[in-house]
Formats: structure tokens, C-alpha cells, sequence
């Protein structure tokens, strides 16, 4: 028999399978404005399915009306949002809904609490406890809260360091370790005290716990490896909202909260296995705990480079790669460089991009970039195809970037990058870096391809830096 309730039920199994659909074409750049819609698809058949069930479900005109209300202010915001944050606003934005995630994730918690281990003689808890899920449904409660608050504090503090609202430099706090391995085990052990015999206090501690737990394990992060951070909470906010799908007896939750979850782990190995660091490194503290300050060691003296000049190297060069980094992304850029791409091969020079897999503070913030500067796809490479290729580069172009072109991570044991994968620019046979300063990276890690002979620095706004270069063109 056809109803409400079947129909939206039907509805979430069409909302999961475009989201899945959703994932598979962000995973390429052609395919990505496609996934895009089909996430969008997804979500208003989701929320319309929402409608539908709360409708079958008899909810009382006021609860409707709310529910409405909620959808259309969140919308409305979001919309609001969209049309004003720039690019370089991305990740800062990304980390704060990454937060709201997590913080309904506690609210469902304690929701689930209140309707049933905090009233065991009303009619939910007498339900799961003949069926045998009374405890289930505490650990489940118990759980979703703790993810929950640690997503949610600890996504408030990578907004707070990418926003620069606070400094990026890890929190260095004494046993920093052992407080967050102490705080898993307090969690477990009252795990298992709360599904035995679930009290109020108990929650009130969890939450509090994670919460703390959550702000302390990204502040003792470093700005280097923010990148990683924003993809590990990418995967606890899926985690988070695959928890209150159990608590909500929601599929589709469960369903999106498992491919959120375990997209965002994957993407974080891959990350970390791009700086050649474990996950567990990453936990335990950032890129540039040990780096000195700029001055402690003498690399020697920088050479500069005009404009002009920089126009009369490219406009002699057979080949130019040009590996761009957060800086570009700082100045706008992007446009100006796809000019100078469009200029360099109207003259029959080969042009084409490197990507780190960590370059800017968001994955994959580079090839969004260029793709809004209508740069094509075809010669954006990553780091593993294009590598090999710079010893046959007369042009290196690094535009903004720092850490990711740092010699330092194969060439010196001692630095806090040592054995971090990096574009191997300098060796071709010219390297222009548009900089604003001397100063060193995200990191806090001097570079010595600075101070290189093959190298030559191009100051100031790289925005503009990279227009005079087309005018002189």
C-alpha cells in the first residue's frame, strides 16, 4: 500500500544513491560540476522526503511550521554565504559547517537521552528494553555525543587558525599526549558505565570532556598540516552524523554520515601519505615544532628578478610549469595567471600546472581555483605525473607556494619537513618565486630554493606582479 511514509522511504533511497553519485563525480575535474548537482539533488530530495515523513508521521501544525522555518532560515544563510565568501574564505567557511554538523550531533544525543534513559518508565524506553536495545541505544547516545563535541570545538579552533583569528603555531601544553590519550580511555571506561547504568552526570562529563578534548587535539595541531586537519574533520563530522542516523532510526543519515566519514579518512591517508607522515604524527603536533627562526642559519644572499625580466625568460622558454600555492590564492591570481597560460601558448610554449596534494589550506583549493579561471583541465597535473618532468623545464613559475617546493624535505634530515614528498623545482633550469617577502612558509620552515643560483625572486602583490608580466608580454 502506497503511503506517506513509504514514499519517503523511497525518497531517502534515491537522496543516497545521488549522493553517492555526487562523490564519484568530484572525484574528477571534468566530472565535478555534475557531482555538484547531483549533491544538490540529493539534499532537496532529502529534505522534501524530511517534509513528507513528518507529515506521515501526523507532527502538529506548530512543529511543522517550525521545521519549515529551520529549512528556509538555514537556506536562506546559505545562500548568503555563498554569493559573498571569497576563495581564500574556502576552507575557514568549510571548517565551520564542519562544526554545526557536529554540534547537532550532540544535540540528537542528548534529545535521545531525554526521551529515553532519562524517562525509562515512558513508552520508548519500555519499547527498546523488551526488544533488548535499551543498551544499544545508550552507547549509541553515549557515542554520537562524544563525536559530536569533539568535531564541534575542535572545528571552531581550525576556523579560528585558517581565519588567522589565532596564531597557527601549535599548542604546546606538557604531556599533551597523555592528556588526549587519557581522554580515550575516560571515554571508554565511561562507555561502558553509562550502558550499564546511564545517568545524567555521566553525559554532562562525556560532553565536557570532548569538547575539551576536541579543542586541545587541533590547537596542538600545526599550520602545516591544517590541510589534513579540515579532511579529519570532514570525517568526523560524517562519523557525528552517521550517529544520530542510529539515534534517529534515519537510513539516509547512517547511509551519507558512512560516506562522508569514510571519504574524509581516505582522503586524510592520502594526504598524509603526501607529506610521508602518519596520521598518528599528524595528531601528535604540526610541521615546524622544531624549525628556528629564519636567521638561524645563512643560506646565503637571494637574487631578484623584474617583471620585465620575468616576461623576457618566459617568452624565450620552451616549457614553463607553474606550481601555484595559498599565496595565489591570497591575491586573486588565478585570472591573471590563466592570462598568461592562454599568452604563453598562443606563442607555442608548453604550459602546465604542478599540484601538491596539500598546496593552499583545503584540498584540492588549487584546482578549484584554476578551474574558476577557466584553465583546462588537461594541464593541471599532480605531483606524481609532472615531477619528473622539471629537469626538462626551462621555466619554473612558483606562485604563492612555499612548503610544497621546499628542498629542505629531501635534502636535509634534520628539518621538520624531512622526507615530506615536495615539487622538485629547482631543477629546472630557471625557478621565478613570487613572494611578498622573505618571510617562511604557513609552517614556520625557511626555504633554501629561495637562496638558490637557478632562483630569482619576483616581490609584491602576485596578482599584480603577474599582470605586469602580461603587460610586458
Amino acid at each position: 500500500m502506497f503511503t506517506l511514509e513509504t514514499a519517503a522511504t523511497a525518497a531517502y533511497v534515491v537522496a543516497a544513491l545521488l549522493f553517492i553519485l555526487a562523490l564519484a563525480g568530484l572525484s574528477k575535474h571534468e566530472t565535478s560540476r555534475a557531482g555538484n548537482t547531483f549533491g544538490m539533488a540529493g539534499m532537496v530530495v532529502a529534505l522534501v522526503a524530511t517534509i513528507a515523513l513528518a507529515l506521515a508521521r501526523h507532527i502538529e501544525p506548530l512543529g511543522l511550521g517550525l521545521l519549515i522555518a529551520a529549512m528556509a532560515i538555514g537556506a536562506a544563510i546559505g545562500l548568503w554565504r555563498a554569493r559573498v565568501v571569497e576563495m581564500t574564505g574556502m576552507p575557514e567557511l568549510i571548517a565551520l559547517l564542519h562544526s554545526f554538523v557536529g554540534l547537532a550531533a550532540v544535540l540528537v544525543g542528548w534529545n535521545g537521552y531525554l526521551h529515553v534513559e532519562h524517562d525509562l518508565a515512558g513508552a520508548e524506553a519500555a519499547v527498546l528494553s523488551n526488544e533488548g536495545m535499551l543498551g544499544i541505544h545508550s552507547a549509541e547516545v553515549f557515542i554520537g555525543v562524544f563525536i559530536g563535541a569533539v568535531t564541534f570545538t575542535g572545528s571552531i579552533v581550525a576556523n579560528l587558525k585558517l581565519s588567522a583569528r589565532i596564531k597557527s603555531a601549535p599548542l604546546m601544553l606538557p604531556g599533551k599526549n597523555f592528556l588526549n590519550v587519557g581522554a580515550l580511555v575516560l571515554f571508554v571506561v565511561f562507555t561502558v558505565w553509562f550502558v550499564i547504568d546511564p545517568q545524567l552526570w555521566l553525559l554532562i562529563v562525556v560532553t565536557v570532556l570532548a569538547l575539551l578534548l576536541g579543542w586541545h587535539l587541533v590547537a596542538s595541531i600545526g599550520g602545516g598540516d591544517m590541510p589534513v586537519v579540515v579532511s579529519m574533520l570532514n570525517s568526523y563530522s560524517g562519523w557525528a552524523a552517521a550517529a544520530s542516523g542510529f539515534l534517529l532510526s534515519n537510513d539516509l543519515l547512517i547511509v551519507t554520515g558512512a560516506l562522508v566519514g569514510s571519504s574524509g579518512a581516505y582522503l586524510s591517508y592520502i594526504m598524509c601519505k603526501a607529506m610521508n607522515r602518519s596520521f598518528i604524527s599528524v595528531i601528535a603536533g604540526g610541521f615546524g615544532i622544531e624549525a628556528g627562526p629564519a636567521e638561524d642559519k645563512d643560506y646565503g644572499e637571494h637574487r631578484e628578478i623584474t617583471a620585465e625580466g620575468a616576461a623576457e625568460l618566459l617568452s624565450s622558454a620552451s616549457s614553463v610549469i607553474i606550481t601555484p600555492g595559498y599565496g595565489m590564492a591570497v591575491a586573486q591570481a588565478q585570472y591573471g595567471v590563466a592570462e598568461l597560460t592562454r599568452k604563453l601558448r598562443e606563442r607555442g610554449v608548453t604550459v602546465r600546472f604542478g599540484i601538491h596534494p596539500v598546496a593552499g589550506r583545503l584540498p584540492g583549493h588549487m584546482n578549484v581555483l584554476l578551474a574558476e579561471a577557466k584553465v583546462p583541465y588537461d594541464i593541471v597535473l599532480e605531483m606524481d605525473e609532472i615531477n619528473d618532468d622539471f629537469e626538462n623545464t626551462s621555466v619554473v613559475l612558483v606562485i604563492g607556494a612555499n612548503d610544497t617546493v621546499n628542498p629542505a624535505a629531501s635534502e636535509d634530515p634534520g628539518s621538520p619537513i624531512a622526507g615530506m614528498p615536495v615539487l622538485t623545482v629547482w631543477n629546472a633550469e630557471h625557478v621565478i618565486v613570487f613572494k611578498r617577502s622573505m618571510a617562511s612558509g604557513y609552517a614556520g620552515v625557511q626555504n633554501p630554493l629561495f637562496f638558490r643560483e637557478n632562483t630569482q625572486m619576483l616581490f609584491g602583490d602576485a596578482r599584480d606582479r603577474v599582470d605586469d608580466i602580461n603587460a610586458a608580454l
